[in-house]
């Protein structure tokens, strides 16, 4: 690319020779049509477009992360100049919102993650909870699968369930996101994903392999550990791992290593590294540390991913997912969220050192939307104590504001957390039966894991329950007679026994200066990162809408 500097300074130096002389004079003339004829076009196409999401990252979230990358005392980034990946990204990018919620005719205020996914992959309006259709319910050919038919490369990739709602809006068409069965069988046999790296084995695995030592023993066979194929969600005899293997030429791989050892020949990889989710971050973080990591990180999954897909001429589309932030936010768990957003970053810093000297590709990094209306705030608990500052405007008088405003401790408390608040449940019950638990049993487990302590009068709360008075017989969430006893937005906490999570986050929410307004989503507007050429990325730096981002992907990739 000619740079605009010395394009001034070849037309300034002729000028100047230029003075006294008249033909000089036309050959300046000359000389700077020249110029002109080789400057280079503005770029507005790309060869590849790699799209991130942060499911549940709103801006609240990320601000969490650059909060704690920038300002905790013991921040994991003091060796990396206290800059996330994030900030990389719109330091050398450009920098937008995106609203989110349904569109069209069934329009609503709040979107789910099917129903976003869908928007951003389709470019059209589509309803809640639907995958890969349109408001009306028609099949939509999403971005992925027009990037197939046009020769290029296909990959996705997320820590939770290569069946769940974000990656599977990109690659079927089913009219409820539940249908996970049914979304296995589409992402094996449309043939349109070359790389699949996730959890969610049990969507692929035979009704009986619970009880059949045969089957077991074929899924040994192929390599995988029992944590693998522990259970199946199919209610039919199909393996459609070994379909994949064996009718769809698909490698497969269960666990990092594995995963470390494909071969550079390989074009299609179906990676299943968990029965279900994939470990947390809290889990991932300690392995990392003790080096024990049995499951791929996904800052590995995702450069396998583009290792493969890079190898493709006419270019590729990857979406990357980083779905455990949502979940953490459903269960207003601070702490693991905070470690799932560095999970996230980890694998967005592996992208922008891939991509950082291309000119060829166009990376989006987005969430769907924000989930648990999360933000630090200031409280009247644990008022700070007057001290004395040198200022000359102090005037004598002590500095002592009226409010705790938070210590910049709390930030390393929250990444001190060693277990999610589902290990306070699995702590408390196993089963999670808890229509019997006590305050003392609740602060037992939140004192184990967390580094904000409650006393057993502050956990009592957790314990209590009560008559779900928006009891729905045979509805998936409200069927159950009871639910864990919220005082205060009951009708926005809708999970069920997972709510006794939530209350475990407000038994600490005055220490840690932490509030949640939800335990499902809101409808905040989301950050949108895009990196890559000025003539793409500049389109992104707008207030715009999530049919709005799926429009100019494609327009980015595919022409259109």
């Amino acid at each position: 690319m000619l740079n605009r500097s010395l394009l001034a300074l070849a037309v300034s130096t002729t000028l100047l020779t230029a003075c006294n002389n008249d033909t000089n004079t036309i050959e300046v003339i000359k000389e700077v049509e020249i110029i002109k004829e080789v400057a280079p076009e503005e770029i507005t196409t790309v060869k590849n477009v790699i799209l991130m999401i942060g499911d549940g990252m709103g801006p609240q979230q990320v601000g969490l992360l650059e909060e704690y990358a920038r300002r905790a005392p013991q921040s994991i980034y003091n060796t990396k100049g206290n800059m996330t990946a994030l900030s990389k990204l719109s330091d050398a990018g450009q920098l937008g919102l995106s609203l989110n919620a349904p569109h069209g005719s069934n329009g609503s205020l709040v979107v789910d993650s099917a129903c976003s996914a869908t928007q951003l992959a389709t470019a059209m309006a589509a309803g809640s909870e639907m995958i890969g259709l349109d408001d009306q319910g028609n099949v939509v050919q999403t971005i992925l699968e027009k990037a197939k038919a046009k020769g290029k490369a296909t990959g996705l990739v997320s820590d939770t369930r290569i069946t769940h709602a974000t990656p599977a809006a990109f690659a079927a068409h089913q009219p409820h996101r539940s249908y996970e069965e049914a979304i296995a069988e589409e992402l094996i046999e449309s043939g349109n994903v070359d790389v699949m790296l996730s959890g969610g084995a049990r969507h692929f695995l035979p009704v009986d392999i619970n009880s059949d030592l045969t089957k077991r023993s074929a899924m040994a066979a192929l390599g995988a550990p029992e944590t693998v194929y522990k259970k199946s969600k199919r209610n039919d005899d199909r393996n459609l791992l070994l379909e994949a293997k064996n009718d769809h030429q698909y490698r497969l791989a269960f666990d990092a290593e594995q995963l470390s050892n494909v071969d550079e020949d390989t074009t299609k990889l179906l990676g299943l590294f968990a029965n279900s989710g994939m470990a947390d971050g809290i889990s991932y973080t300690a392995c990392k540390k003790a080096q024990s990591c049995t499951q791929p990180s996904l800052k590995a999954m995702t450069l396998t991913a583009l290792d493969i897909l890079s190898k493709d001429e006419d270019g590729f589309f990857l979406m990357i997912e980083g779905g455990q932030i949502d979940w953490a936010g459903h269960v207003n768990d601070a702490g693991w969220m905070l470690h799932e957003l560095l999970k996230f970053d980890e694998a967005v810093e592996a992208v922008y050192e891939w991509v950082k000297d291309r000119d060829d590709t166009l990376v989006l990094v987005t969430a769907d939307h924000e989930t648990g209306s999360f933000g630090f705030s200031y409280s009247r608990k644990d008022l700070p104590a007057a001290t004395s500052l040198n200022g000359d405007g102090m005037q004598g008088k002590d500095y002592q504001p009226n409010f705790n405003f938070g210590a910049l401790s709390q930030l390393d408390k929250l990444y001190a957390q060693r277990g999610t608040f589902y290990d306070v449940m699995d702590r408390v019950d196993a089963n999670w039966s808890f229509a019997n638990s006590t305050g003392d049993q609740w602060a037992e487990a939140i004192n184990h894991y967390s580094e904000f302590k409650v006393t057993v009068e502050q956990a009592m709360p957790v314990a209590e329950r009560e008559a779900n008075e928006y009891y729905v017989d045979g509805h998936k969430y409200l069927s159950a007679a009871e639910f864990p006893k919220v005082n205060d937005f009951k009708e926005f906490f809708v999970y069920g026994d997972e709510i006794h999570a939530n209350l475990v986050a407000r038994a600490l929410a005055a220490d840690q200066n932490v509030v949640w307004g939800t335990g499902t989503h809101t409808a905040a507007p989301v950050p949108v990162y895009a990196f890559g050429p000025a003539g793409v990325t500049k389109a992104f730096s707008t207030m715009q809408h999530h049919v709005d981002i799926g429009r100019k992907m494609q327009a980015a990739l595919l022409g259109q």
